[in-house]
């Protein structure tokens, strides 16, 4: 058992004035997993309770929460994650009152495996290594019932605020990986809820609108599955689903895998003391960048996990920052899948699906009308606040069309939030607009209709707002599975209804929870992510 290193964290975002936490938190127990070397958040490490097979997984930002009955019982826990050492622990040696910290240490080769490693061949390749994972997926996954229970969210990150966050508990029976998952796999919903402690956010709720360019995902279309956050889940877990087309690169894991991608073997690691082969890969095409890793047990080639990342080409990160792959472009979306070894198979332990998407907002300074002023003989640009005078005074930001021709500008003045345009144009054709605006053929509205005014690189008196300038929100959307137990002879519940795959799952959804349902909970995130 490896020494454990433990310290208390007042956050005061999540804590009262004496540094307590706040009522709805008093009946959990919280901590925070990090790197003892960095310090930064040890991400969906395993916390398992030693006597129960039960767990939960860290949040973004290493943190998790344990029922404070099992302090109180004096239960043990034991906290993992790929490359680092396994550390047990009693639970009372934590505070019940406060946050604390507890760090986990890189696992690294002993310097014998190191010199024995060395004196052997190089060993199979990254595809050998990759074609002897997949060739070896009905050995190594469930071929049988078994049941996944554990905690679900979908959430979105508005900066580093969490908003719209649903949680729930949810069991999912599967028949076994030879089945296809999406037609024969089902859910039943313990509970669920949405989280009121956090704030609602309206624009991240609508739909996705692509017809209306409303609510999008820059550059990529995602089924909506009838808005079953879950469902979308699911789908995107390559490793379940590896007969069908999935995502992207990815396409038939079993078929197309390999051939799409540019494989490289890297240093091997380690998790629950299992020696890991690690393959990280990369799309064959230059366009778009996609980057991930596979970690593969050297003792059966089982996958214990997949990260598969695609970034934007068209969306930079902002100046001096880099990607965690070393680059300079966003994430578009990613996917992370861990299986882990129980009962000689490798069963489900968490899967996270993050994308981002961009909700549309009108423009703040707008041109609220364009007319004639017929005695001035000018155009008229009317705004809806004034104008900064350095930039409307710029003739170069009006083009002034009537019935298709160009009107060319002579001169201007600025008046607040009007500007008035003198056409540069002979007495004939003034005359002849004038005649157009006022015959019965014609009439007003085929002269609005007519007059078309185009202006752009003005700005408002405070320069905060560009005229026109139509502004996007970015979100990051979130869908998260963590799995607390695994019922690997299928599950105790029968003849219970299941959750509808085409419905959201907060919308008139059956309910079926079992006689131990008070031993499942949700691992509720703090209310923001740190900096």
């Amino acid at each position: 058992m490896q020494k454990t290193i433990f310290c208390v964290f007042f956050a005061f975002f999540a804590l009262g004035q004496n540094g307590k936490l706040l009522a709805q938190e008093q009946e959990f127990l919280r901590a925070k997993v990090l790197d003892q070397q960095t310090g930064e958040p040890v991400i969906f490490a395993t916390v398992r309770l030693l006597s129960k097979a039960k767990g939960v997984i860290t949040n973004m930002d290493g943190g998790f929460r344990l029922p404070l009955t099992y302090w109180e019982a004096g239960e043990s826990v034991e906290v993992s994650s790929m490359g680092y050492e396994k550390k047990e622990f009693e639970l009372q040696m934590l505070s019940p009152q406060d946050i604390n910290i507890v760090y986990l240490t890189t696992g690294v080769l002993s310097l014998t495996e190191a010199v024995v490693s060395a004196k052997k061949k190089r060993g199979p390749s990254a595809r050998q290594i990759v074609r002897k994972a997949i060739e070896n997926i009905p050995n190594n996954y469930p071929q049988r019932d078994f049941a996944a229970i554990g905690y679900y969210r979908d959430y979105q990150l508005r900066e580093n605020d969490y908003v719209n966050l649903n949680e729930a508990i949810l069991e999912v029976v599967d028949k076994g990986f030879h089945t296809k998952d999406n037609a024969q796999t089902k859910v039943r919903i313990y509970d669920y809820r949405p989280t009121k402690f956090f704030e609602q956010d309206e624009e991240g709720r609508l739909s996705y609108d692509y017809g209306n360019n409303k609510k999008v995902i820059a550059n990529a279309y995602l089924n909506s599955y009838g808005g079953n956050e879950f469902t979308i889940l699911r789908v995107h877990d390559a490793l379940r689903n590896f007969e069908i087309n999935s995502y992207d690169f990815v396409n038939v894991f079993e078929r197309d895998f390999i051939s799409n991608h540019q494989l490289k073997k890297e240093d091997a690691s380690t998790q629950d003391e299992e020696q890991l082969f690690v393959i990280s890969f990369r799309q064959t095409s230059q366009k778009p960048d996609v980057r991930g890793t596979l970690y593969i047990s050297k003792r059966d080639f089982s996958i214990h996990k997949m990260e598969y990342t695609l970034y934007d080409p068209n969306r930079r990160l902002e100046k001096a920052q880099l990607n965690k792959h070393g680059g300079k472009f966003e994430a578009l979306f990613e996917v992370a899948t861990e299986y882990k070894r129980k009962y000689n198979k490798m069963f489900p332990n968490y899967i996270s699906f993050y994308n981002t998407f961009q909700v549309r907002k009108p423009p703040v300074f707008i041109v609220e009308e364009v007319s004639m002023n017929r005695k001035k003989g000018c155009f008229v640009v009317k705004f809806n606040d004034d104008a900064d005078f350095k930039t409307a005074k710029r003739k170069t930001n009006y083009a002034i069309r009537f019935r298709e021709r160009k009107i060319a500008i002579d001169s201007l003045i600025v008046f607040d939030d009007v500007v008035e345009l003198y056409p540069k144009v002979n007495d004939r054709d003034y005359e002849n607009m004038l005649v157009d605006m006022d015959a019965p053929q014609f009439g007003r509205d085929f002269f609005a209709k007519s007059l078309v005014a185009r202006v752009t690189n003005v700005w408002n008196r405070s320069l905060t707002e560009e005229v026109n300038k139509i502004r996007y929100h970015t979100y990051r959307q979130y869908r998260e599975f963590f799995v607390q137990e695994v019922k690997h002879n299928g599950s105790v519940l029968q003849d219970t209804l299941f959750m509808k795959k085409d419905v959201p799952i907060f919308e008139n959804q059956p309910m079926s929870r079992p006689d131990n349902f008070d031993d499942y909970w949700m691992n509720t995130p703090l209310q923001n992510i740190e900096e």
